[in-house]
């Protein structure tokens, strides 16, 4: 039985005029918060490759360095679900904006004070665990804003736009992609890789603080979404909404957190795995494998829109059926591609982050769409960032490992039963589950 809570306000009328949340409004403060929260979080992803590894884990050698700092990547993941209850609570119960902004100020404080840590040379093995401790609080941050983000816009979708409307949000990651890599491929035109190793490293780090100023101008802006207005007005708010869902909602959020596995997994390899077999494996210079991540991610970000209006036009499950069959026949061709030289990288990540722009675009209206609006919040930011400790957060270590313990014919074996396990679950999920 739902318990329900009083309301916020004391007066019968509405907090503020629904009406005053304009779409391009409601659009431009998803878009702009998800990408400060994606470019901080890819920031790390890129420095994780380019310097951790020599600036925090000196003392090994290269493949066990690189691992350590993919270790360290990975700790993100496993904070986002505590991220999404902790938000999602409180996104179920004050609201959507309010909870919006404080996810910002988290994420952002955490990603600036890497920009200020000492090195291991500096203060030894304090170093790396400091690092561990700001990568936590990014995701911790980061699993609170996308959930509140989706719901931001899909909330206040008009009829038979949900997919368009949430996909705006789905944006910020190629926007914030293409904004970390570029950061770096800037600064290594006016700097040597020397110079990036030894300061250069902490200028995207530090510069964020810029982009948490307007994020949260814009967030501030809002009002509340209609949807959770109305549960207000309705007192259908849950007292602890997190218990809500593990006792009515168990089913939607198992199969919608393995809905989302393979999108999780292309994306890793595709991104933060390849930028290090380019530099460690390939020996591409820094800035030619920085154009490589600016060409997913501009591949990446352009069809999102697309799949938005096919998603509305011809159906959400139906298109993401059709997605995750493609990225299971890509595997086959992953290995191929992967080890046949700088052209067929390029190949590989066009065609990689085409399907990823397919799936990405839609999976954030389809992990909101089988929750009631008073445990929404919480459960489609715990579906996403489970999903994101199976698909994401060792994705770039496993792949790594595979690779130099069994060729890369075993990365993509890796990338098909993903597909595999994700296509299941879409097609047991009912046609309002996804």
């Amino acid at each position: 039985m739902t318990n329900a809570i009083p309301s916020v306000s004391s007066s019968a009328e509405p907090l503020e005029p629904v009406a005053s949340n304009s779409p391009a409004r409601v659009l431009t403060a998803s878009l702009v918060g998800t990408t400060i929260e994606f470019f901080d979080f890819y920031v790390y992803a890129t420095a994780a490759v380019l310097v951790f590894p020599a600036l925090f884990f000196p003392n090994s050698d290269p493949t066990t360095a690189l691992l350590a700092s993919f270790a360290t990547f990975s700790i993100a993941f496993f904070a986002r679900p505590l991220g999404a209850v902790v938000f999602g609570h409180f996104g179920d119960r004050i609201g959507r904006k309010t909870t919006l902004v404080a996810a910002l100020l988290t994420m952002g404080i955490s990603t600036v004070v890497i920009g200020l840590l000492p090195s291991y040379d500096t203060i030894g093995v304090a170093a790396p665990l400091l690092l561990a401790l700001c990568r936590f609080g990014q995701g911790f941050g980061l699993g609170g804003e996308w959930g509140g983000a989706v719901l931001l816009a899909t909330e206040n979708a008009p009829e038979g736009k949900r997919s368009w409307y949430g996909m705006f949000p789905q944006l910020g990651a190629p926007v914030g992609l293409f904004l970390s890599s570029g950061v770096f491929w800037i600064l290594l035109h006016f700097i040597s890789q020397e110079s990036l190793l030894s300061w250069g490293w902490r200028v995207p780090f530090l510069a964020s603080i810029v982009l948490i100023a307007i994020g949260l101008w814009v967030r501030l802006s809002i009002t509340e979404t209609p949807d959770f207005q109305k549960a207000i007005d309705k007192h259908e708010r849950v007292e602890v909404p997190v218990a809500e869902l593990f006792r009515n909602h168990k089913r939607s959020l198992l199969l919608g957190t393995f809905v989302a596995l393979a999108t999780f997994v292309l994306f890793y390899i595709g991104s933060a795995y390849l930028l290090s077999y380019n530099i460690k494996v390939l020996q591409m210079p820094f800035i030619e494998a920085l154009e490589v991540q600016l060409l997913g991610s501009v591949v990446f970000g352009i069809f999102i829109p697309i799949i938005g209006k096919l998603g509305d036009r011809f159906g959400r499950r139906e298109m993401l059926i059709l997605t995750t069959v493609l990225i299971g026949i890509f595997s086959f061709f992953l290995p191929g591609l992967m080890t046949g030289g700088e052209a067929s990288i390029f190949v590989f990540v066009t065609i990689a982050m085409v399907l990823m722009g397919m799936t990405y675009g839609l999976i954030g209206t389809a992990l909101a769409a089988p929750f009631p609006t008073a445990v929404r919040y919480t459960g489609s930011s715990i579906t996403f960032n489970f999903a994101g400790i199976f698909g994401a957060s060792l994705a770039p270590y496993i792949a790594t490992w595979l690779q130099a313990n069994y060729g890369m014919t075993y990365v993509g074996y890796y990338m098909g039963l993903s597909a595999v396990v994700t296509l299941v679950c879409i097609l047991l999920s009912g046609k309002d589950e996804v």
